[in-house]
């Protein structure tokens, strides 16, 4: 996913389904904001498996002072063309917990254009360590994460966020090369930006309540300077 000019970075996309979804039937990767026929929530197993390898553009923009980096897209992230877009994921409530956001974005049916403006002017940015979308994070090999690890210090070098936080440290740990790193600010710096690790927000971690997602979402908010509200 490289890097755009424009306010959002466009990054690659892989053959396969494009925004008219893998059977051709229903627009699922138009703006949610955009009038026309009602958006897909719902597919079938196999339509998600269909958008195996698909990529979803990074949210990021001159300005960004807090990249957080998933490990790479879900399926159904691809198909609505929505970061964490699972109803299941608790990243979105998280940043409303941490008084990051001033209301709960609803991405299960895309990222409304409306809130990526939003997220960009408050100077928070997305990307992934992987490009490909994949039905679970396992699918992904060590020497797919260590690449990602370079290409998304290209994107620090580009856009300069203050603080990059990564969303799992068992990626972390792969990528980068720290096999006993833990949560929190990290050692080394990555091309100036503070490097952290904070708990993944997929619902399969159960290690991590929605109340300390959004202690930690709101500890790298301060350290990047991202204004927050009070809980």
């Amino acid at each position: 996913m490289g890097p755009a000019s424009g306010p959002t970075a466009s990054g690659p996309t892989a053959s396969g389904p494009t925004a008219s979804g893998p059977i051709g039937s229903d627009p699922i990767g138009s703006d949610p904001d955009a009038t026309g026929p009602a958006r897909r929530v719902s597919f079938t197993r196999a339509e998600l498996k269909a958008f195996t390898g698909v990529t979803l553009p990074d949210l990021i923009g001159e300005g960004v002072r807090l990249l957080f980096v998933g490990i790479n897209p879900g399926l159904r992230s691809v198909a609505v063309q929505g970061h964490f877009a699972p109803r299941g994921n608790r990243f979105y409530p998280a940043l409303l917990r941490a008084g990051i956001t001033d209301h709960l974005i609803d991405a299960s049916a895309g990222l409304a254009g409306r809130d990526r403006d939003y997220l960009l002017s408050r100077g928070v940015g997305i990307t992934s360590l992987v490009a490909r979308a994949t039905a679970s994070a396992g699918e992904l090999g060590p020497a797919e994460l260590t690449a990602g690890a370079r290409i998304l210090a290209g994107k620090v070098r580009r856009f300069r966020p203050s603080v990059v936080a990564i969303l799992g440290v068992t990626a972390y740990r792969t990528a980068f090369g720290s096999p006993r790193a833990v949560l929190g600010r990290q050692p080394e710096d990555l091309n100036d930006a503070q490097m952290w690790v904070v708990p993944n927000p997929s619902g399969r971690n159960a290690h991590a309540p929605l109340d300390t997602l959004a202690a930690a979402y709101r500890e790298v908010a301060f350290a990047a300077g991202v204004p927050v509200r009070q809980p």
